[in-house]
């Protein structure tokens, strides 16, 4: 993701010092990490809104939320279920900020060693076809039949173990995949002087030979979002990750099933908030096709997705991606009820610690504000059919840049909707730009070559159902 080095207090850019900065930002969005360590430890009409079964968590005297918690709706306790629309999740944890998976099996070639293979451990998020997404209880996303148009890597073919009764009288069958994730390498994502840009970054997982989280069954044309997020047999390293992907707090292995029942194996992961139509999510991020995102997100490294259908795809012919819309020098502190993007989370989210369920500050940092609060597109409860089918969890990143008169006058607010954003980026410009990666100059706003592969799985306060502003003229495809 982008780079910029900002005060941490609302103040003027330096023209200088941001295209200083800029200067090797195209290497850091598209190549190898730079000065990174090697090492191993181990859009809708307006419409009435769907309510939710929610309200925002009201609190009193000393327990108070940080203000960059504003807006986010129910802060704690289990997330109702019909707050999920990735309803096969077993339960969200708004107390350490979890959501509860099924953990399925498989195997796949070692990582570097592909003459062997291990067992390895997946999670099911989105479907290409609505009737299978509906039985397996994961989001609909038919976008995802073209991402292999042109990146024929961006999708692994597996095969399924073909059982007898004896070996399985109920449950999954084992899927075989062509490669899969290495958990080993180190996950580095040093502060810099200001925060971000980091000093130092590498990914903490990066994808083997013939590895994408989206995969086809042989024999069927339907597409799935399916991550590797554990390997091995246990026990599963949740502290430092070195046999997990940096998400995965927890991880349980059933035990066989009695007769007549079946034991459920599951996966507790760190979810991430943001905002849809106006109103709070909550997401997965698993993998990324480019480095830094993959650090920024703690998810897995993917090549193969980088050139996944297509920048600026949108909902143009053949795209698989969908829009987020993500924001380089928002305002920051954990007090602050506008914080929002990169810097917020370096200097906020403990973006630079390893993710464990025993480190409660980085918890409660995110639960109350800390994340990156990334603006979503299109959504699954969107009231236009049109829009809440065009959900992808492929997300093509637009970056925005404030203006140096937008920070001055205090105007770089956090934003919560997709129009919204448009709109700031199609009629102020002296507000809002986009970002040229080769200089660090404002440049036209759009698709930065960014893409992010971030399932949906509910929402904390109100359903999403319309955007909170018209589209200004000319600003989506198809127009409204």
């Amino acid at each position: 993701m982008v780079l910029l080095t900002l005060r941490r207090n609302s103040g003027s850019l330096s023209a200088a010092l941001l295209a200083a900065l800029f200067a090797a930002l195209l290497l850091l969005l598209t190549g190898a990490p730079a000065s990174a360590a090697q090492g191993h430890h181990k859009r809708g009409q307006h419409s009435t809104k769907r309510r939710g079964a929610h309200g925002q968590a009201r609190r009193a005297g000393n327990d108070k939320p940080p203000g960059a918690a504003e807006g986010l709706g129910q802060l704690t306790g289990l997330l109702p279920r019909n707050n999920l629309t990735e309803e096969s999740a077993i339960q969200v944890n708004l107390s350490n900020e979890t959501v509860r998976l099924p953990l399925y099996p498989g195997t796949a070639p070692v990582p570097g060693e592909p003459s062997k293979t291990e067992k390895v451990w997946f999670v099911l998020l989105d479907a290409s076809d609505q009737g299978l997404a509906h039985d397996l209880g994961v989001n609909f996303a038919p976008k995802l039949a073209n991402i292999a148009v042109g990146d024929p890597a961006a999708v692994q073919t597996v095969t399924l173990d073909s059982p007898s009764p004896e070996q399985n009288r109920f449950g999954p069958a084992v899927v075989h995949f062509q490669g899969a994730p290495d958990f080993s390498p180190t996950r580095i994502a040093e502060p810099g002087p200001t925060g971000f840009p980091l000093k130092k970054f590498q990914p903490g997982s990066v994808a083997g030979p013939g590895y994408s989280p989206f995969i086809k069954i042989a024999g069927s044309n339907v597409v799935y979002n399916a991550p590797i997020i554990a390997a091995g047999e246990g026990p599963f390293d949740v502290v430092h990750h070195t046999n997990t992907e940096d998400r995965v707090l927890g991880v349980h292995i059933a035990p066989p099933s009695p007769p007549g029942q079946f034991l459920q194996s599951y996966a507790d992961l760190l979810f991430v908030k943001g905002f849809d139509a106006g109103q709070p999510i909550v997401y997965l991020s698993t993998d990324a096709g480019q480095p830094l995102t993959a650090v920024l997100e703690r998810s897995t490294y993917v090549p193969a997705l980088n050139e996944a259908a297509y920048n600026g795809g949108d909902d143009f012919l053949g795209s698989a991606r969908e829009r987020l819309f993500g924001f380089i020098n928002g305002q920051t502190g954990q007090n602050n009820d506008q914080a929002q993007g990169f810097q917020h989370l370096v200097l906020d989210g403990h973006a630079g610690e390893d993710a464990s369920a025993e480190n409660t500050s980085l918890i409660n940092a995110l639960r109350n504000g800390g994340d990156l609060l990334n603006v979503f597109g299109d959504f699954p409860t969107l009231a236009s059919p049109r829009h809440a089918d065009a959900y992808s969890p492929l997300w093509d990143a637009q970056l925005g840049l404030w203006t140096a008169k937008a920070i001055k006058e205090g105007l770089n607010k956090r934003q919560i909707d997709e129009n919204q954003v448009f709109n700031l980026a199609a009629t102020r410009p002296d507000l809002l730009t986009g970002v040229n990666p080769a200089t660090g100059e404002p440049a036209p706003y759009g698709s930065v070559g960014v893409d992010i592969n971030c399932a949906v799985i509910g929402f904390t306060a109100d359903a999403p159902t319309a955007n909170l502003a018209e589209p200004a003229p000319n600003s989506q495809f198809p127009p409204l």
